[in-house]
C-alpha cells in the first residue's frame, strides 16, 4: 500500500470525476511528479467508493513484518499473519463526502464521492475491480493540501468510469482544484477530530502487549455508529464531522474480535465466489468454443443446402428437358433393352441355368461305360501266371523246374482262353468314341467352370443339382411367359395405333380405345424384359454356385474314373493281343536252343579255317620261293573269313537276343534248361559280351607309343575302323568291369546313336592273357583336344559340339552313372558338329578315373573344387569339368586369370552374355544339370553366337593329308586312363 512514515495509508475509489475519474491520495516522504506511475495491488475494500492498495514492491517487506508479529504473539489471531490482502472493511457512506488527512508533512488525500445505491453491491463490484489485480496508479496532478489526483487502471479499465457506469457514484458537479484552501484547511481540522476517535487496535487490548510489536499503521475498518446515523438524518456538518476515513500510521485502531471474525467470513466468501468466476469464465470458453463450433456447422449446413439448391435446379432443368423428349426417351430404352434380350435369347447365355452341366451328369450317369466282366477273370489268370513265371526263374533245380514248368503251361492255356473272351468282348466296346466323347466333355466344362478341385465326393450332389435346375427352369419359364405376354399386349397397342392414324382406313375407333393406359403397359413391358435379363445375365448367388461347383466336382471326377477305366482297358487289350499273338507258337511246345548251337558250330568253323590260313600265311611268309600272287591271295581269304566271322558273331548276338527276350517274358527256364548256352552271361552284360571272339584271329595294328601299359591296338572291321582296348583284370576286378561296362552299354542302346555316348561294340576274354577287351570305333583326329592342336572349332560348332556332350552326360547321369573322367582326349566332335562322351577305364571306379593326372588342361584343373577337398565324384563335378572345357573352348589362347580356390574367372572375359552366364552356373558351387544345360538359351538360339569365318581354300584339303599321312593325333579314348596318364597333354 502506499505508505507514510506511520506505515499503511488508505487509497479512495473516487467518483466520477470530469473526465477521467480520478482517485486522491496522500502520500508521505516521497516525491511526487506529474503522469508518475505506480503499481500497487488491491487488498482491501471499504465501500462501493473506497479501497485499500499496496505498492507491488513493499510486498516483501509486509511478509516479514506480519511473520515478526505472529512470532511474537503466536496465540494472536493476526490480521497480518500471512498477507492476505483480501481483508474488506465496509463504510457507509451515503452522502457527499469530502475526505482529507494530513500529517506532520502536510501531505494531503482528497476525494469526493456520492453513494447512488446500496453500500453492499457496491463494494462488491469494486472488489471484483481491484482485489488481488495488479493496479496502475497514474499521477495527474498535486493539489496545494497534499492530495495527489490520480488516474486508477486495470488493464484497459478504468476504475472510476466503471463505478460511475454501474451507479454506484457519480461524478462532482465541480471538480477539486487549487483555489480550494480554506475548504481543505478546514478538511484537514476535520480529518484530526475523526482521527482522534478512532479506536486502537484490538492486539493493544490483549495482556502485556509489547510496544515493539504493535502494528504501527492500521487503517480503521469502520466508522462509528453515530457519525453514521447522523449522516442517515441529511443534516450536512463540517468536514470534521462527516464519515471519513483515514489512516495514522503512528496510532493503531482497535479492532475488535467480531470484526476479525468477520472479515475471515469474507475471505471465505471471497474465495467462493473468486471460484464461482473462475468456473464461469472456463464455462463461457466452453460456450464460446461450442458457439465457434456451432458457427462452423451453421456454415458447412448452409453450403450443403446452397450445394443441394444447385443440384435441384440442374435436376429440375434436366425434368424439364427430359420431359420434352419422354416418349422417345422411353422407347429408346425400351427398345435397347429388347435388343439385348433378343441376343440373350439367341446365344442362350446363361438361360438354360447349366444346361451342359446337366447334359454332362445325364453323360456319365446314364451312358457310362461298364469294365468289361472278362477283365476282372483276366487280371486274376495274369497275377497267377506272373507268380507261375517267377517261381520258375528263382528256381535251381532242374527235377523241381518240370512240375512248375507244366503248372505254367495250364495257367498259360487259360491265360490264352481269357485273352480271347477279353478281346472279343472289348472289341464290342466303342472306347475311341467314348474317349473322344469324355476328352471333349471335360474341356468344354472346365472352359466354363475352371480347374475341378478335389473335394470330398458328395452323394447327393447330382440330385441337389437336379431339385435346383428343376425350379430355376420353372421361375425361368414362368418369367419368359410373363415377358412374351407383355411384348404381346404391346405389339396390339402398336397395331391400334397404326390403324387410328391411317386415314384410309374404314376401322372406327376413338382415342380413348386406342390411347388407353400405355404408360402402364410401357412399364409392364420394362419390368419383365429387366427380370428375364437379371435371371439370364446376373451371376448365380453363393449358394447356386455351391450347388453347381459340387455337381462338376462330381462329373469331372467320373470322367477321370472311366477315362482311367478306358486307358486300363484299352492297355490290357494291347498286351493281350501282343501276347496272344507271340505265344501262340509256344502253347504246345517250348523254345529250344538249336538256332544258336548252330551259329556257335558255324563259328566254329570259320575259326578254324580262319586260324588255319593264318598258319598258312605265316608259312608261306617264312618260306624262301612265295609269291606275292599267292600271300595276297591268302591275305584277301584272310579278310573274308574275318568279315565271316564278325557277322556270324553279329548273328549270334540276334539270337541271344531273341532267347534273352524268351526268357525275360514267358520262358525263364531256359537258362536253367540251357546252361551251355551261357544265356545268363549275355543278359548280365546286357548283351556286350562275346566268347567267340579272340585277340589273335584280329589282325591288328599295335599303336606302341599309346600301349606303354596296357595293349592298343587299330584294326578294321567290315570296313569300319574299329580299336581294341584291353584291360588287365582279376578275379574281383572282372566281374566289376563286365558290370560296369553293361551299365554303360544299356545306356547307350536305350537312345543308341541319340544318345551322345561313344557305342561300345563288343566286349571278350582272352583265354591266355588275364585281359579283357573292348572293341569302340576308331575317330581319329576327333577329339576336341586335337582338333583344338589343328583346327580350331568355331563359336557355333564349339555349341553344337558341347551340345551333344551334354546329352551324353545327360544319359548316363539318367542312368545314374557318374563319367568322372571327362577331358579333352575324351570328349569327340565327329565331322566337328557331332559331340559324343568317351567311355572310360571300367576296371575303375568314379573315384579313382576322377583323380587322374589326365584331368587337365593348359592350366586350368578340370576337378571341381568339392573333390579337391576329398569329396565323391557326382554329376555335379561332371558338369563342373564340362564347364571347364566349355570355357577352354571358347577362351582359346587368351589369357585368363585362375581364383584361389581353381576355378577360372570369367567375369572378366569378352564373350557373348549368354555363354557367359551358362558358363558361370557351371562352375559355381551351385551347378546346373545337365537337363538344364541342354534347355540353355545358348541351345535353343544358336543364332546369337557369330558365324564361323569360312576356312581358307585348301585347308581341308590339308587336313586330310594329314590323316592320309598317319599324323593325326590319337583319342586318349582309344586307350586305357592309365596310358592317359603318361601321355602329355600338349600332345
Amino acid at each position: 500500500m502506499w505508505r507514510g512514515r506511520s506505515g499503511l495509508r488508505p487509497a479512495y475509489a473516487s467518483s466520477r470525476w470530469p473526465a477521467p475519474a480520478w482517485f486522491g491520495f496522500v502520500v508521505m516522504d516521497e516525491n511526487t511528479g506529474y503522469n508518475k506511475v505506480e503499481d500497487v495491488v488491491g487488498c482491501h475494500v471499504e465501500d462501493a467508493v473506497t479501497f485499500w492498495a499496496q505498492n507491488v514492491s513493499r510486498n516483501n517487506d509486509i511478509l516479514k513484518l506480519s511473520h515478526a508479529l505472529a512470532e511474537v504473539c503466536p496465540q494472536a489471531n493476526s490480521v497480518f499473519g500471512n498477507p492476505d490482502f483480501t481483508k474488506n472493511a465496509t463504510v457507509s457512506s451515503e452522502l457527499q463526502i469530502y475526505g482529507g488527512c494530513f500529517s506532520e508533512d502536510k501531505c494531503w488525500y482528497r476525494c469526493k464521492v456520492q453513494q447512488v445505491i446500496s453500500d453492499e453491491k457496491g463494494r462488491k463490484f469494486l472488489c471484483s475491480l481491484i482485489f488481488e489485480k495488479e493496479i496502475k496508479m497514474r499521477h495527474k496532478a498535486t493539489y496545494q493540501d497534499g492530495t495527489i489526483v490520480a488516474q486508477a487502471e486495470y488493464g484497459k479499465v478504468d476504475i472510476g468510469e466503471e463505478v460511475a457506469k454501474k451507479g454506484f457514484a457519480e461524478k462532482c458537479k465541480s471538480p477539486i482544484n487549487a483555489n480550494n484552501c480554506e475548504e481543505k484547511k478546514t478538511d484537514v481540522a476535520q480529518y484530526q477530530l475523526w482521527n482522534a476517535k478512532v479506536s486502537a487496535p484490538a492486539w493493544e487490548n490483549r495482556p502485556n502487549p509489547s510496544e515493539s510489536n504493535r502494528l504501527k499503521g492500521h487503517f480503521g475498518d469502520q466508522i462509528g455508529t453515530n457519525m453514521r446515523n447522523e449522516n442517515h438524518t441529511g443534516n450536512h456538518m463540517p468536514f470534521a464531522k462527516e464519515k471519513l476515513m483515514a489512516c495514522d500510521f503512528n496510532m493503531g485502531s482497535k479492532i475488535s474480535l467480531a470484526k476479525i471474525k468477520q472479515d475471515q467470513k469474507l475471505i471465505v466468501e471471497n474465495e467462493k465466489l473468486r471460484n464461482e468466476k473462475e468456473i464461469l469464465q472456463k464455462e463461457n470458453q466452453i460456450l464460446l468454443k461450442n458457439s465457434k463450433e456451432l458457427e462452423s456447422t451453421i456454415a458447412q449446413l448452409n453450403h450443403q443446402v446452397q450445394e443441394e439448391k444447385e443440384t435441384s435446379k440442374e435436376t429440375l432443368k434436366h425434368l424439364e428437358k427430359t420431359l420434352h423428349t419422354y416418349v422417345g426417351t422411353k422407347m429408346r430404352s425400351l427398345a435397347a433393352q429388347v435388343e439385348v434380350l433378343k441376343d440373350v435369347r439367341h446365344s442362350n447365355m446363361n438361360v438354360h441355368f447349366g444346361d451342359n452341366l446337366f447334359r454332362a451328369v445325364k453323360e456319365v450317369t446314364e451312358r457310362c461305360l461298364i469294365a468289361p466282366s472278362s477283365l476282372g477273370k483276366l487280371e486274376k489268370i495274369w497275377a497267377e501266371y506272373n507268380l507261375a513265371q517267377e517261381m520258375i526263374q528263382l528256381c535251381k533245380n532242374v527235377n523241381e523246374s518240370d512240375i512248375l514248368i507244366l503248372e505254367r503251361n495250364e495257367v498259360q492255356q487259360n491265360l490264352y482262353s481269357a485273352m480271347e473272351e477279353f478281346i472279343l468282348e472289348v472289341d464290342e466296346l466303342p472306347l475311341s468314341e467314348r474317349s473322344t466323347i469324355l476328352q471333349e466333355l471335360s474341356g468344354s466344362l472346365e472352359a466354363i467352370y475352371g480347374q475341378a478341385s478335389e473335394a470330398d465326393d458328395s452323394e447327393e450332389a447330382f440330385q441337389q443339382f437336379f431339385e435346383w435346375k428343376q425350379t430355376k427352369l420353372e421361375e425361368f419359364s414362368r418369367v419368359r411367359s410373363g415377358t412374351n405376354a407383355s411384348l404381346q399386349i404391346l405389339a396390339t397397342w402398336f397395331s391400334g395405333m397404326i390403324k387410328f392414324f391411317d386415314l384410309t382406313s374404314e376401322v372406327s375407333l376413338k382415342s380413348e380405345e386406342v390411347v388407353g393406359n400405355v404408360d402402364e403397359v410401357l412399364e409392364k413391358v420394362e419390368s419383365d424384359i429387366c427380370k428375364e435379363l437379371e435371371i439370364s445375365l446376373v451371376e448365380h448367388d453363393e449358394a447356386d454356385k455351391e450347388i453347381i461347383l459340387n455337381a462338376y466336382n462330381k462329373v469331372i471326377r467320373k470322367i477321370r474314373q472311366e477315362q482311367h477305366l478306358i486307358t486300363v482297358v484299352q492297355s490290357k487289350y494291347l498286351a493281350s493281343v501282343e501276347f496272344k499273338k507271340q505265344i501262340v507258337e509256344w502253347l504246345n511246345r517250348s523254345p529250344n536252343i538249336d538256332n544258336l548251337l548252330s551259329i556257335k558250330k558255324t563259328l566254329k568253323n570259320v575259326k578254324a579255317r580262319l586260324r588255319w590260313k593264318l598258319v598258312e600265311k605265316s608259312n608261306l611268309e617264312e618260306s624262301d620261293d612265295y609269291s606275292e600272287y599267292e600271300i595276297t591271295k591268302i591275305k584277301e581269304e584272310i579278310t573274308g573269313l574275318r568279315n565271316s566271322l564278325i557277322q556270324e558273331i553279329y548273328n549270334e548276338q540276334e539270337e541271344y537276343e531273341r532267347l534273352s527276350c524268351l526268357v525275360q517274358k514267358w520262358f525263364p527256364e531256359l537258362p536253367l534248361l540251357h546252361p551251355e548256352a551261357g544265356i545268363l552271361k549275355y543278359l548280365n552284360s546286357g548283351g556286350l559280351l562275346t566268347v567267340s571272339l579272340e585277340r589273335d584271329l584280329l589282325d591288328a595294328e599295335p599303336l606302341k607309343e599309346l600301349s606303354m601299359k596296357h595293349p592298343l591296338v587299330c584294326l578294321e572291321v567290315q570296313e569300319q575302323k574299329v580299336l581294341l582296348k584291353g584291360y588287365s583284370v582279376d578275379v574281383s576286378t572282372e566281374a566289376k568291369a563286365i558290370e560296369r561296362a553293361a551299365r554303360y552299354h544299356r545306356a547307350w542302346s536305350e537312345f543308341k546313336e541319340k544318345s551322345g555316348l561313344l557305342q561300345l561294340m563288343f566286349l571278350f576274354l582272352c583265354k591266355s592273357d588275364p585281359l579283357v577287351y573292348l572293341m569302340v570305333p576308331y575317330y581319329p583326329g576327333a577329339s576336341v583336344g586335337a582338333l583344338q592342336a589343328s583346327s580350331p572349332l568355331t563359336s557355333e560348332e564349339i555349341l553344337k559340339v558341347m551340345e551333344g556332350v551334354a546329352r551324353g552326360l545327360h544319359t548316363l547321369h539318367k542312368a545314374n552313372i557318374v563319367h568322372g573322367s571327362l577331358h579333352t582326349n575324351n570328349v569327340f566332335a565327329v565331322n566337328r558338329k557331332q559331340g559324343i562322351v568317351g567311355d572310360f577305364d571300367f576296371t575303375k571306379s568314379v573315384d579313382q578315373r576322377a583323380s587322374a593326372n589326365s584331368m587337365v588342361v593348359g592350366n586350368l584343373n578340370l576337378i571341381s573344387p568339392e573333390l579337391r577337398m576329398g569329396h565323391l565324384a557326382s554329376p555335379s563335378s561332371d558338369m563342373y569339368a564340362y564347364g571347364c572345357l566349355l570355357f577352354w573352348l571358347f577362351v582359346g589362347d587368351q589369357e585368363f586369370k585362375i581364383k584361389e580356390n581353381g576355378t577360372p574367372e570369367v567375369d572378366e572375359l569378352n564373350m557373348d552374355d549368354k555363354v557367359k552366364s551358362l558358363l558361370l552356373n557351371l562352375i559355381c558351387s551351385n551347378r546346373m544339370t545337365a537337363e538344364q544345360v541342354l534347355n540353355d538359351d545358348c541351345f535353343l538360339l544358336p543364332d546369337v553366337i557369330p558365324a564361323p569365318p569360312q576356312n581358307e581354300p585348301g585347308e581341308e584339303l590339308e587336313c586330310e593329308k594329314t590323316e592320309e599321312k598317319g599324323e593325326d593325333i590319337i583319342s586318349s579314348e582309344n586307350k586305357t586312363d592309365e596310358e592317359e596318364e603318361e601321355i602329355d597333354p600338349s600332345q
